[in-house]
């Protein structure tokens, strides 16, 4: 026993142990304030990427208000050089002050008799009427019916052909037949996720009762939809078998879609948080496949449990 005391005292007198036990205090001390400084500058650089962030957003701002404004100014010069009169905020007319002046009696004349044609016409402003009643009470069944997925117009097409659009880098310009008479014009932003190639005369799924809107001078009449992720684009592709114009049908919502969806209504953005790929990536609505009668069910390639737009 006095032996071991005897060893343990040496040992705490040695100055080597001493100073080996003050150096790995020192260490920690260090690896501490590494720590710190790592923490910092990982705050400093999530910071700085906001900043650009925010400085690229302020760009694209100033960029779009400038194209806003020139196509004002375009807008203006066309409507003058065809006829359009461009009137101003009209000034209010001064007060004036004063006694009346007398004006003379109206004279009562004979209305004139008739014309065969005016007859005609009185007679029809009835049934203008009646048109406007039918056109209201459409509009009245429009708003009972429920908001889902019959009031889309979905549509088996068939890409004929697709280019870059000229003003934008992220747009294609498609030629898309979906069973009409002629092709619709269609603008997606798939550069950046589909090869040119693979956007040739191909077959898709295409949302057909959007409002046409220009998109950089350029009018989109319909939206191919894709399984979509922040960091992949799949578009939809339907049933083997499955031709230009076949229309896309959902087990338990039945109904005809809408002629045209309203954008006031937001019915589209009421949707689509419904549209979604199953673990198998069929593409369904609420559960339901996007199906076409007696053919099968539209899928996406490789993406399961992801939004469909």
């Amino acid at each position: 026993m006095f032996f071991v005391r005897s060893i343990t005292k040496m040992a705490a007198s040695n100055p080597v142990l001493n100073k080996l036990e003050q150096r790995a205090s020192e260490a920690d001390q260090v690896i501490e304030y590494l720590k710190q400084q790592v923490a910092l500058l990982k705050e400093k650089a999530i910071l700085q990427a906001s900043l650009r962030e925010e400085k690229k957003l302020r760009v694209e701002n100033a960029k779009l208000k400038k194209e806003i404004e020139a196509l004002k100014d375009q807008l203006v010069k066309t409507e003058i050089s065809n006829g359009v009169k461009q009137v101003g905020a009209p000034a209010t007319a001064p007060a004036v002050s004063g006694p009346p002046t007398s004006q003379p009696a109206p004279v009562k004349t004979a209305a004139p008799a008739p014309k065969a044609g005016e007859e005609k016409k009185k007679k029809e402003k009835p049934e203008k009427k009646g048109e406007k009643k039918e056109k209201k009470s459409t509009a009245a069944e429009d708003d009972a019916r429920p908001v889902d997925v019959s009031r889309l117009d979905l549509r088996v097409g068939c890409i004929v052909s697709a280019k870059k659009h000229p003003d934008a880098d992220s747009l294609y310009v498609e030629e898309v037949d979906v069973g009409e008479a002629s092709p619709r014009t269609v603008v997606s932003g798939l550069v950046k996720h589909i090869p040119l190639e693979q956007m040739q005369n191909r077959m898709a799924v295409l949302l057909c009762n959007l409002k046409p809107a220009k998109m950089r001078g350029v009018l989109s009449q319909a939206m191919v939809m894709c399984a979509s992720s922040p960091e992949k684009v799949e578009i939809l592709d339907p049933p083997s078998g499955a031709v230009p114009g076949d229309r896309i049908t959902f087990q338990g919502f039945p109904g005809e879609p809408d002629k045209e969806l309203n954008p006031k209504k937001k019915t589209w953005e009421q949707i689509q948080p419904d549209l979604l790929t199953s673990d198998d990536c069929v593409a369904t609505y609420k559960g339901a496949p996007f199906e076409v009668n007696g053919k099968g069910v539209c899928k996406a390639q490789t993406m399961s449990r992801s939004g469909i737009k």
